[in-house]
């Protein structure tokens, strides 16, 4: 959509429905928008390359602002929608959860197959991803052993994630998997890799995957 300065724009906060937090609204010619994602402001094509992606590859309508310290991409949304907030974000605790799952399962199977040596690199370049894109819990290499040996069904030990984190985690996955097994085998069929979850929740997350276009990676 549009890269607009902080001069052009009006920043408020509202009060999350369901949870005790402020969350930031971006007014701009009369329509609202929704803090997604921040970038340092030495972080300004990893923030183009994920607001192109919102906006070209994804039909998002979402604006890119640049402030002289950051970035950030805000994406549209009508006020009530944040009031409908509480049932997306169970929504979205699943999507991350079984991303974990496939996480680790991607991670057990270069293991098994490829040896601990390949899976320290293996992990050692998802931490890499982790921190580049500033995933919440996922910025140190502690981190990372933590994502890759939790339960990741505890609610508890969810992380805070976004949807943009869960869509380029996966991308990122399914872009390793095919360069360590040459294949794209490990992606399918995904709801294989997710036993653990309910037949509600796994349902509810392939339901998402089949409607985004991480269908044709995942399936």
């Amino acid at each position: 959509m549009f890269i607009l300065k902080r001069q052009d724009v009006e920043i408020s906060n509202i009060q999350h429905p369901s949870r005790d937090q402020q969350v930031p609204i971006l007014h701009y010619q009369g329509q609202t928008f929704r803090l997604i994602s921040v970038f340092k402001a030495s972080q300004e094509e990893e923030a183009k390359t994920l607001w192109r992606e919102f906006t070209d590859n994804r039909g998002k309508a979402c604006v890119l602002l640049e402030e002289p310290e950051r970035f950030s991409i805000w994406g549209k949304v009508r006020l009530e929608q944040i009031h409908g907030d509480a049932e997306s974000h169970t929504n979205l605790s699943t999507y991350t959860q079984a991303t974990i799952l496939l996480l680790q399962s991607l991670y057990m199977d270069i293991e098994d197959f490829l040896g601990a040596r390949q899976a320290a690199l293996f992990q050692k370049e998802i931490g890499e991803f982790l921190q580049q894109w500033q995933f919440p819990q996922g910025n140190s290499p502690q981190a990372v052993k933590n994502l890759l040996a939790m339960n990741p069904l505890d609610e508890a030990l969810t992380p805070n994630w976004q949807e943009h984190h869960v869509v380029t985690l996966l991308q990122e996955l399914h872009r390793l998997g095919k360069a360590y097994f040459g294949n794209t085998n490990f992606a399918n069929p995904v709801k294989d890799k997710l036993q653990d979850m309910t037949d509600a929740e796994r349902s509810l997350f392939m339901a998402w995957l089949h409607q985004s276009t991480l269908s044709k990676l995942w399936h």
